[in-house]
């Protein structure tokens, strides 16, 4: 039968060690003890170096805004950023998981903190589009407009393929099917990630943050970088299929 990642099974003394191994440091550097609950998954490891980035670039953007004059857009900013944070902690939460009852808890709030993301971040596209159509403005025409539509949809996929392969599996012809795309929905999670990280930089090279909110590039790229540098140590190389 084929592992959670799509991997024939091995034998079960080497598989252990392997699905905890991350891809920097070692063994069970990044993975959840079974004494453990499951809310020590948010500062493990280097978790707490994710944590920080991640506030820090939510802080630079809030900031940013209640200091400058408030108006309808002011929401899209902060939505999005409350987005992009709740990804983040989906990830973080569901990394160290190994064992299958942690598995299922951590996959169903992933799932969760997913979904509020999607949510919080739909409600700033609304907005935009709302005050982009009330004042006559072109739709998606910048990069960070560009980038931020491409991320929307790749997170909606995104969404939908990891819901239903987890939670209703026949729909890809059985379990096993499921499992084996499992791999490539960690991937692009990733990539969406960073695909966030982007957006968020070229939001800065926008006439209104230069003319308002005045959010420095440099510093959401430090954020953004410090975010990775905690999540991508964590990365178990096993849920990947790179061992």
């Amino acid at each position: 039968m084929a592992s959670a990642t799509g991997i024939p099974d091995q034998n079960p003394a080497s598989r252990g060690s392997e699905e905890n191994e991350p891809l920097l440091g070692e063994p069970g550097d990044a993975s959840q003890k079974s004494e453990k609950g499951i809310q020590f998954n948010f500062i493990i490891g280097t978790a707490v170096i994710a944590q920080a980035g991640i506030w820090i670039l939510t802080a630079i953007v809030w900031a940013a805004v209640f200091t400058a004059p408030v108006s309808l857009f002011s929401a899209h900013p902060l939505l999005n950023s409350a987005g992009v944070l709740l990804t983040t902690q989906a990830i973080l939460v569901l990394q160290p998981t190994h064992l299958p009852k942690q598995k299922k808890q951590g996959t169903n709030i992933h799932a969760v903190l997913n979904m509020t993301s999607i949510l919080s971040l739909i409600a700033g596209l609304i907005i935009i589009e709302y005050n982009k159509i009330s004042h006559g403005g072109i739709h998606f025409v910048s990069v960070h407009a560009i980038l931020g539509l491409i991320t929307y949809i790749l997170l909606i996929i995104q969404a939908l393929i990891g819901i239903t392969q987890y939670y209703t599996p026949s729909l890809y012809g059985g379990l096993d099917n499921a499992k084996a795309i499992w791999k490539y929905h960690r991937m692009s999670g990733y990539l969406i990630l960073v695909l966030f990280f982007a957006t968020i930089s070229a939001a800065t090279q926008t006439d209104f943050n230069k003319n308002t909110l005045h959010i420095q590039l440099w510093a959401v790229i430090v954020a953004s970088v410090l975010t990775l540098i905690g999540i991508v140590p964590r990365i178990q190389m096993q849920k990947l299929g790179l061992k």
